[in-house]
């Protein structure tokens, strides 16, 4: 696990923009059964979640579409939100970061680590951007 003081700005860059901070299985199955469509973000500290994935994921919202709902988890610091958010992706393995789009409940566009890292922000951007076109 992660010391606090290392995890909560990195935390901050995506509740700051306006994303719930899930920290229980709970809030993570009580998020994504919402209606309407909702964006996990698997948040972690590696470097590719610092220079593309968060940066990405907030340049994407810049759009006229975007999803309904917005929660991060925490890999390595809340360990069962983690494993609650990754089980509703199923069949991804586990990846951190990543990015996951549900609509109505139902993963319909996943960002996994390999389609993140060595990819600027702006490219996260655009390939969230249009499946928010396409299902927001």
């Amino acid at each position: 696990m992660y010391p606090e003081e290392l995890v909560l700005p990195m935390k901050a860059e995506l509740t700051d923009k306006g994303f719930a901070d899930l920290r229980t299985p709970q809030e993570v199955a009580e998020a994504i059964g919402k209606s309407g469509t909702t964006l996990v973000v698997v948040n972690s500290v590696c470097g590719c979640a610092a220079g593309a994935a968060r940066p990405g994921v907030v340049f994407s919202l810049t759009g006229d579409k975007k999803p309904d709902n917005l929660v991060t988890v925490f890999a390595g610091f809340d360990k069962d939100a983690v494993a609650e958010a990754r089980r509703f992706m199923a069949p991804f393995p586990p990846s951190s970061p990543s990015v996951a789009l549900f609509k109505d409940g139902e993963l319909v566009h996943m960002l996994e680590r390999h389609h993140i890292e060595g990819n600027p922000a702006g490219a996260i951007a655009a390939n969230l951007q249009a499946a928010y076109d396409e299902y927001c």
